[in-house]
């Protein structure tokens, strides 16, 4: 079957979508990837939503306001997928939603809100739609995160020496698989999070990256404002853990700055990449993968992807690309894989990476415009994917 995976990241800057072909061969998976793009945000739902993100106060007419409009955009986005990525043949969407809210104290995960009405991608599609991805994994008692470690322990196992995915969005997040133990999958704390903060801050939201790492590069680190950033303790949080801009958000940079002192913009920019670079390669250090398949946004950093390599050495930092999906993409396959997995009566999460009690289906299903009429449950849970080159 064709299936429509939609994200948005943390970043908010827009939504993927990626639409792929999967097949249930056993116990294993074979995904055909068909294609995958990005569709912008209005920039009026731009600023309503990061208007309303941690610590900001907000009202239910908001939320409301955001669900309705989130959930149009990404009705938008899947009508587009549908017609140019998978030619009118689309037989299911998932999608992610937009996170605004991730109720993480310490260790526990409590709840987690994503946005985004799915009877508007259903409407505009007439598509079946899985979203509401993560609930069950933290009613199960898990972080409802990082999901990725699905799609990541299907592909990377079987390899002869351990390996590693790392994410690098706006939170990061790594999968460590080594044959004979079980998987390892947490968020290790910012990816692009508080640069991207940074770059606000400097530029006073004209922009809000920095481009090819220009400013980090010009700079160089403020070590009494890096040891103040690592005094951090959820850095020294045993995994399963999970965070996000609730924590890593402009507030705690601002309260770093207000104690250490500001530093020049390129000084700043320069301190918060080494940050990121530090406690990917300390949170990794531990299980010693001789390769570490990156993807997300911060791959387009230069300046960031150079201060991981040599903080992660000898482990050899790789493009996820080379094992067969874009990694500006990522995501958006894994959700169309997990909707994949819902619509079969296979969970969609690993308790072993999330801390839950029992494995869960993930998500909930909202008819498209026929009746819904699921297949018999599989029989065996995958064990294994194969990315394949897609039918002509």
């Amino acid at each position: 079957m064709i299936v429509l995976g939609l994200s948005s990241g943390t970043s908010a800057d827009g939504i993927d979508v990626a639409a792929a072909r999967l097949e249930l061969d056993a116990d294993l998976v074979r995904l055909a990837p068909l294609g995958h793009r990005t569709v912008p945000y209005p920039a009026d739902l731009r600023k309503e939503l990061r208007d309303a993100l941690p610590p900001a106060a907000t009202t239910m007419q908001a939320v409301c306001r955001l669900d309705t409009r989130i959930g149009q955009a990404f009705a938008e986005a899947a009508r587009l997928g549908a017609d140019e990525l998978a030619g009118g043949r689309a037989d299911l969407v998932a999608s992610h939603g937009q996170t605004l809210f991730h109720w993480a104290e310490g260790a526990s995960v409590h709840g987690t809100l994503q946005l985004g009405q799915p009877a508007w991608i259903a409407g505009a599609t007439g598509l079946p739609v899985v979203s509401d991805l993560r609930t069950a994994d933290v009613a199960a008692g898990g972080q409802g995160a990082p999901l990725a470690a699905l799609l990541d322990v299907l592909l990377l196992g079987g390899r002869a020496e351990p390996a590693a995915a790392l994410n690098l969005g706006g939170i990061a997040n790594v999968t460590v698989v080594r044959d004979g133990t079980p998987p390892v999958a947490f968020d290790t704390g910012p990816g692009n999070a508080l640069m991207d903060a940074a770059v606000r801050r400097a530029t006073g939201g004209r922009a809000d990256l920095d481009a090819d790492g220009a400013l980090a590069g010009a700079g160089r680190p403020d070590p009494a404002l890096l040891e103040l950033l690592l005094a951090e303790p959820y850095y020294g949080l045993a995994p399963p853990k999970s965070t996000g801009p609730e924590l890593f958000g402009p507030g705690h940079l601002d309260e770093a700055l207000r104690r250490a002192g500001t530093p020049e913009d390129a000084d700043l920019l320069a301190t918060l990449a080494e940050l990121t670079a530090v406690t990917v390669a300390d949170a990794l250090r531990p299980y010693g993968p001789a390769d570490v398949f990156a993807s997300g946004g911060g791959t387009r950093n230069p300046v960031l992807m150079d201060r991981i390599a040599a903080r992660l050495a000898p482990a050899r930092l790789r493009p996820f690309d080379a094992l067969g999906l874009d990694s500006d993409a990522k995501e958006a396959y894994l959700f169309a894989l997990i909707g994949f997995l819902t619509w079969h009566g296979i969970a969609g999460s690993l308790p072993g990476c999330t801390g839950a009690r029992r494995p869960s289906l993930a998500g909930r299903l909202t008819p498209g415009a026929g009746p819904l009429r699921l297949p018999e449950p599989a029989a065996v849970a995958p064990a294994r994917l194969r990315v394949d080159a897609p039918a002509p």
